[in-house]
């Protein structure tokens, strides 16, 4: 029997690498600020270590909020054990309750992390309403962002380049919560539906950013296997902001960010910002061509803020471009993420100096009929979806479908692309409509320097 139990430990033990392993055990040991003595099975018999919530606490201090630090203990604590561990207090966590823990959350399947869950959630039957999933997402949102700050791990996002983050949690939350929720519930019992474990489990794959941010707060919260870190990049390097007030909030950027391309997921550049640039779509259309994958972000004079991903480098052109990895979004009043529907290609649209076709920024829809646009003369814009835009299935994104810009921000995502707008600069110049353009502007010399840096290389 005793052989038995010990291969079931060692299974879950197995997951992790030896200097994994060596980790988790330190870990525990300076939470029960002690070590086990391991030399003889005799001493495997006697009373085991256990670890309490004070510990726990005490270990933790501020990394964590406190509810989190308890919807931890819950679930190491509610870890059912094969053998009784009648030598431990109920309310104490033996190791073995700590590594499978550990093991199932940070290296299980779905239905593995799906039991985790429930027994964080503090619902005792196999049934629960949405609003303690909600909590929990809540809960976990706000964790990951306080644990980010806490250890120096924002990358530059701070207080000061991005929003306030009480509001945003709850968006975020009611939308990472809205894939689990089943459409065939009338709206009017929306607050009453119910759950299962099964449900998670299908749930959890369908939104990845669950089992990212329980990750950050495992690994960061204490301290743990940074070394061996299997995360993805769950926030972005923030470059060239320089105090610069964002429009994003850190929910939003975690949220969006992971909608991107992996490959593009490491680091943003801000490149364009109409409140250090001003409203000028000259400088706009200067600082995004040629520059590779955008982040447009909008906030309109009625306080909603929106966007879009363009996936490859924007030029001027008087037709559509882009491919389907292009998305719309709206950061306030909720936060969505509005992705190709495949009934066309009009993805990123960019012109001027046409009379026969609109002049200006546009992404989706059609002409006069985008799903985002801004006008060249930079004050306007729409967002047009009756009842959805066709390229993305978008709402309108506005609160007005005619809106006024108040500001408007662009990050380049993912590493600069040197070579490729080195040559769309060559390609510009080569256009005599685009010299026409830069020149109406007062570009005509900055051009022609970059032109004969070019010729000399």
């Amino acid at each position: 029997m005793g052989n038995k139990q010990g291969k079931r430990d060692e299974k879950y033990f197995s997951l992790f690498r030896l200097e994994e392993q060596a980790e988790i055990d330190k870990l525990f040991a300076a939470i029960t600020k002690s070590l086990e003595n391991i030399s003889s099975r005799k001493w495997r018999k006697s009373i085991p270590i256990s670890a309490s919530l004070e510990m726990l606490q005490a270990y933790l201090g501020d990394a964590l909020p406190e509810k989190m630090t308890v919807r931890l203990y819950e679930g190491m604590r509610h870890i059912e054990l094969k053998k009784p561990k009648s030598l431990v207090p109920n309310e104490c966590i033996t190791k073995k309750q700590f590594v499978i823990f550990m093991s199932k959350l940070l290296k299980g399947n779905a239905e593995e992390r799906s039991n985790i869950i429930k027994k964080m959630l503090h619902v005792s039957t196999e049934y629960g309403k949405a609003s303690p999933i909600q909590e929990f997402i809540e809960d976990l949102i706000t964790s990951v962002v306080h644990v980010l700050g806490y250890r120096n791990e924002l990358k530059g996002w701070n207080v000061k380049t991005s929003g306030d983050c009480t509001s945003p949690v709850k968006a975020l939350a009611a939308q990472l919560l809205s894939e689990l929720k089943q459409s065939s519930i009338p709206a009017e019992e929306k607050d009453s539906w119910c759950c299962d474990s099964n449900l998670i489990k299908e749930w959890l794959p369908k939104v990845p950013l669950i089992s990212t941010f329980l990750n950050v707060i495992i690994r960061q919260g204490f301290l743990v296997l940074l070394s061996y870190s299997e995360l993805a990049c769950y926030i972005p390097e923030c470059k060239d902001t320089k105090e610069f007030m964002s429009l994003l909030n850190i929910p939003a950027i975690m949220y969006i960010n992971s909608c991107l391309p992996t490959k593009l997921q490491n680091t943003w550049r801000l490149v364009f910002s109409s409140q250090i640039h001003g409203y000028n779509f000259a400088k706009l259309c200067g600082n995004i061509i040629g520059r590779g994958p955008c982040l447009l972000v909008v906030k309109d004079r009625d306080g909603y803020i929106f966007g879009g991903f363009s996936s490859l480098s924007w030029e001027i052109k008087g037709k559509f471009q882009g491919d389907n990895k292009c998305f719309l979004f709206t950061v306030f009043p909720n936060i969505a993420v509005y992705t190709h529907s495949g009934y066309n290609d009009h993805y990123m649209y960019l012109n001027y100096g046409q009379q026969t076709i609109p002049n200006g920024l546009g992404m989706g829809g059609q002409f006069d009929y985008f799903g985002l646009w801004i006008d060249y003369n930079f004050g306007k814009g729409h967002s047009k979806a009756n009842p959805r835009c066709s390229t993305y299935n978008s709402p309108q994104l506005s609160a007005k479908e005619n809106f006024e810009l108040d500001k408007l921000e662009v990050w380049v995502v993912g590493d600069l692309i040197y070579e490729e707008r080195s040559v769309n600069k060559k390609n510009i110049l080569e256009n005599p409509e685009m010299r026409n353009f830069f020149e109406m502007f007062g570009k005509i010399q900055y051009s022609d320097g970059f032109q004969d840096i070019d010729r000399k290389e």
